[in-house]
């Protein structure tokens, strides 16, 4: 209980933390207000998420569909705006699932070193090279999310936490993944797979995986905010339609019936994949 209150604690601090820089860096938001689609997309990407269903991928999709945000942009865009609600879906799913504390500490600090190294190299890539990065990735995440619906990988076993070898490739995983998160690929269908193939309850896949990303995001975004490379109004977007949003669905609505949602997700994914590489191979041949 006293390493669970001292993550409150540290939750807590970085909740303020974020939104104090956030705000200052913007002045107070007065010349960066969203509209109603970019409001609705934090809504409906982050009442996904909370389900388990991940944000980053939905979100690129709607935004390259709607271009509402340059390709350049979107991974500062997703880890900036979805940073606030990810804060509250971490408060409520480590305060409700049982997770080993030494297991959940280990891979957040992993996924927070990784995070803070990706985004440094992110921040400074060109728009073609970031297309061809996305488009690659969003290529293997719609792989595992069609491994996960087709109960190719392995649906876990009842450990709620790791120890020796396994916490070390656990830690390991969550540090590549925390990397991967800079360039806009979510963390949560990857760190499912990695909590099931090391043999934990998959429970225990939702405090981790929020977990980190609550922590990781704000060490990935602060680099985000001061390069500028980000979308203003659509990232208050998120974090405004979003906020609401996750505590409908964590405290509320907590489960719905979401197969064909989930095959739809990766129809999209797909579909918007394809799009960006198309789009790095038109920028390469001008």
């Amino acid at each position: 209980m006293i390493a669970k209150s001292i993550l409150f604690l540290l939750l807590g601090a970085c909740t303020v933390g974020f939104a104090a820089l956030w705000y200052r860096h913007e002045r107070g938001f007065t010349a960066a207000l969203p509209n109603r689609m970019q409001l609705a997309i934090g809504f409906v990407t982050d009442f996904l998420d909370t389900l388990g269903i991940g944000s980053f991928a939905i979100t690129t999709s709607l935004y390259r569909g709607s271009g509402l945000v340059d390709d350049a942009e979107i991974p500062g865009t997703l880890n900036v705006g979805h940073a606030i609600p990810t804060f509250a879906e971490a408060f409520i799913f480590i305060a409700v699932v049982d997770v080993d504390m030494t297991t959940l500490i280990a891979m957040i600090a992993a996924a927070v070193a990784g995070a803070w190294l990706g985004a440094g190299v992110v921040t400074r890539w060109p728009r073609r090279r970031i297309q061809i990065g996305m488009g690659s990735l969003l290529l293997v995440a719609a792989a595992i999310m069609v491994l996960r619906q087709t109960g190719e990988v392995p649906s876990g076993g009842e450990a709620l936490g790791l120890a020796g070898a396994p916490l070390v490739a656990g830690v390991l995983g969550n540090f590549v993944l925390g990397a991967l998160m800079t360039l806009g690929i979510g963390l949560y269908a990857p760190c499912m797979i990695l909590v099931s193939l090391l043999g934990m309850n998959a429970r225990t896949a939702f405090p981790i995986m929020m977990g980190s990303c609550a922590f990781l995001m704000p060490a990935a975004s602060a680099r985000f905010i001061r390069s500028g490379r980000y979308d203003r109004r659509a990232a208050l977007g998120l974090a405004l339609g979003g906020t609401p949003a996750v505590l409908i669905a964590g405290l509320i609505v907590k489960s719905l019936p979401l197969e064909t949602i989930k095959w739809l997700v990766v129809v999209v994914v797909i579909f918007t994949a394809i799009s960006m590489l198309r789009s790095a191979a038109a920028a390469r041949s001008v």
